[in-house]
C-alpha cells in the first residue's frame, strides 16, 4: 500500500466563525442590491454600453481545510436584469476564499454559458481594495470555456477590482479581454457597479450551531 506525507493531511483546528476570520471579504458578507451596473459588450456593429440591475447573495460557508491549508470564504450567487425587464441578462455561481496565512484571495466563478474561471489576489487582512486576476492558459488561476466560445469569442484574461466605502456599500470593476473571431484587435469586454446593502451578514452553519 502506497503511504502519503503525513504532514499534507495534518488539518488545523479552526475558528467556527467564518464571519471572524475572512479578512478582506468581511464587508462582503450579506445580499446587495444595485441599478446603475454599466456593461459595455460587443456587438456586430461594435462596442455598446447596456445599463443593469443586480442582486448579489454572499453568504459565509464553513471553514474549508486542503490538509494543512486553511480557507474561510463566501459562497454567491450574481442575477443580473435590464432595467424593467424580467429575464435574466447574466447569471453567476462561485465561491469569494481567504486564506489568512498568506493574504491569498481567490475568486471562482461559474456562468451558465459554458464558462468558469479561477482568479487569484492578494491583500491584507483589513485592505478596502483588492484585484484578482486570471488568464487564459494558466492552471493555478485560469478560464477554461466551451468549444463555441473558445473558438469564436476567447477569453484571454480577467481582471476584477472590489473597493469597499463602507459597511452598507462597495463596488467593483472588472474587464474581461475577448479574442472574436475575424476581429484583429482584442474587445475589453468591461462590467461596473456600486452595490448596496439590503440584507445582513448570516453566520456559516458551524457558527449558527455554536451559538
Amino acid at each position: 500500500m502506497t503511504k502519503f506525507p503525513k504532514h499534507l493531511f495534518a488539518e488545523p483546528d479552526p475558528d467556527t466563525d467564518t464571519l471572524a476570520n475572512l479578512g478582506p471579504l468581511a464587508p462582503l458578507a450579506g445580499v446587495w442590491e444595485g441599478e446603475k451596473g454599466e456593461d459595455v459588450k460587443p456587438t456586430a456593429d461594435g462596442a455598446a454600453s447596456q445599463r443593469y440591475v443586480e442582486r448579489i447573495e454572499l453568504v459565509p460557508i464553513d471553514p474549508q481545510m486542503n490538509g494543512p491549508q486553511l480557507l474561510y470564504g463566501l459562497r454567491y450567487h450574481t442575477h443580473v436584469v435590464k432595467p424593467g425587464e424580467v429575464e435574466t441578462y447574466h447569471d453567476q455561481v462561485g465561491y469569494w476564499l481567504w486564506e489568512p496565512a498568506t493574504g491569498r484571495i481567490l475568486h471562482s466563478l461559474t456562468i451558465p454559458r459554458g464558462q468558469v474561471a479561477l482568479a487569484k489576489g492578494k491583500a491584507k487582512a483589513d485592505a478596502t481594495t483588492f484585484t484578482v486576476k486570471a488568464r487564459r492558459g494558466r492552471t493555478e488561476n485560469g478560464i477554461c470555456s466551451g468549444l463555441f466560445l473558445e473558438e469564436n469569442f476567447r477569453t484571454d484574461s480577467f481582471r476584477m477590482t472590489v473597493t469597499v466605502h463602507d459597511q452598507d456599500c462597495w463596488s467593483y470593476e472588472e474587464t474581461t479581454v475577448l479574442k472574436i473571431k475575424g476581429v484583429g484587435k482584442p474587445f475589453d469586454h468591461s462590467d461596473r457597479n456600486t452595490l448596496r446593502r439590503v440584507g445582513p451578514a448570516q453566520p456559516n452553519p458551524l457558527a449558527r450551531d455554536k451559538a
